[in-house]
């Protein structure tokens, strides 16, 4: 097999498996693949497995990763029109669960130079502690000793390197009830916040270079609810979701001390702040040997992951990660959600001639 049959991601994105609801497809990847000729058999943690693909001593040991979780969006259903294929998660990232799949059933694992496991998991599209990588990496006997693992996260063929940390916290602005027509016997905990929203809106973003690449630490406000009682009262109640992605050269207690100063800096209301959601980032393993035969086997170019990615939680283990896969970034989590087979095949290429040529 030379290419991805356009069959395997039309059959990944025909089963809906929207976050929370990935056990179909989980049985349905499980059955498949446990067909295949394996070393050993499938492992499996809630909605999510290991499959131990080629097992060759010495030689290194590489994780194909990917989440079978989309976000919910409105798709039609799935199709294949010209050289697209549409449905939902066809970028993100059923595309890479097609080449995972796809050199599972087709490459000569007798004459690879390494070890392979591929990882499918369940809840990538929410909060960090409910994802399932989390759990596998835990429960896992081999994982923990992988020497590269590459989540093929969409890229469009390009090796995103690192990822930036993601911090989401409700920052509360607590105020006193007045009558309107009496505001200054109140605090208004909406105009609290305006000293805040207009810093923020000045702020640039801050440029980090790590090996060569530049991240980028930014700071947006997502989201604004429980603005008032009604229409005639000084509202004493303010919430704001603060969305901090930091560059990787910050640790998650630095950066959560940079949200908690934001919320010490602001105006007469008292502010409150709860993290919803800590996910650290990522360093780029760059000048990894592993990473550079990636590169070498002809990945379109090298860029940072300016996002949150599963990487962050291998690198926490000391375990280098990489982001790489054919789907194509700005179709992900977009409606009527579609990528190219031109691309799929072409990733689907990069990575067998990659595997094939570690331990050459």
């Amino acid at each position: 097999m030379t290419s991805v049959p356009a069959d395997i991601l039309l059959w990944l994105c025909a089963q809906p498996s929207p976050i929370g609801e990935e056990r179909a497809l989980c049985d349905a990847v499980e059955a498949r693949l446990a067909r295949l000729l394996l070393p050993a058999p499938v492992r499996r943690y809630g909605n999510s497995i290991v499959v131990p693909v080629a097992r060759r001593r010495p030689g290194p040991h590489i994780a194909l990763v990917g989440h079978l979780d989309t976000v919910l969006t409105e798709n039609g259903p799935a199709r294949i029109e010209g050289d697209r294929c549409f449905g939902a998660g066809a970028s993100d990232m059923k595309s890479g669960l097609a080449v995972m799949i796809a050199l599972a059933e087709s490459l000569d694992f007798d004459g690879l130079g390494c070890n392979l496991s591929l990882v499918f998991y369940a809840r990538e599209e929410g909060p960090f502690v409910d994802n399932e990588l989390g759990a596998v990496l835990e429960l896992d006997p081999e994982l923990s000793k992988v020497d590269l693992a590459v989540c093929m996260e969409p890229s469009d063929n390009k090796l995103h390197l690192g990822c930036v940390g993601s911090i989401h916290a409700t920052l509360t602005f607590v105020g006193r009830t007045a009558h309107s027509a009496r505001p200054w016997e109140g605090v208004n905990a909406i105009t609290a916040s305006a000293e805040l929203l207009s810093r923020l809106s000045a702020t640039r973003p801050i440029e980090t270079q790590i090996d060569g690449l530049t991240y980028r630490s930014v700071t947006t406000v997502t989201q604004a609810r429980d603005g008032g009682r009604g229409r005639n009262v000084v509202p004493d109640r303010f919430m704001l979701n603060v969305n901090h992605r930091f560059a990787p050269d910050r640790s998650l207690e630095e950066a959560s001390a940079y949200v908690r100063g934001l919320a010490g800096a602001t105006g007469s209301a008292d502010v409150f702040v709860e993290f919803t959601d800590l996910s650290p980032a990522a360093l780029p393993n760059a000048s990894h040997p592993l990473v550079k035969a990636l590169v070498t086997a002809g990945a379109r170019a090298v860029e940072p992951k300016q996002a949150w990615t599963d990487v962050a939680r291998f690198a926490a283990r000391g375990i280098a990660a990489v982001n790489f896969g054919p789907g194509e970034n700005a179709q992900a989590h977009q409606r009527n959600e579609s990528t190219s087979l031109p691309l799929l095949n072409e990733g689907y290429a990069i990575v067998a001639r990659w595997l094939a040529a570690l331990g050459a």
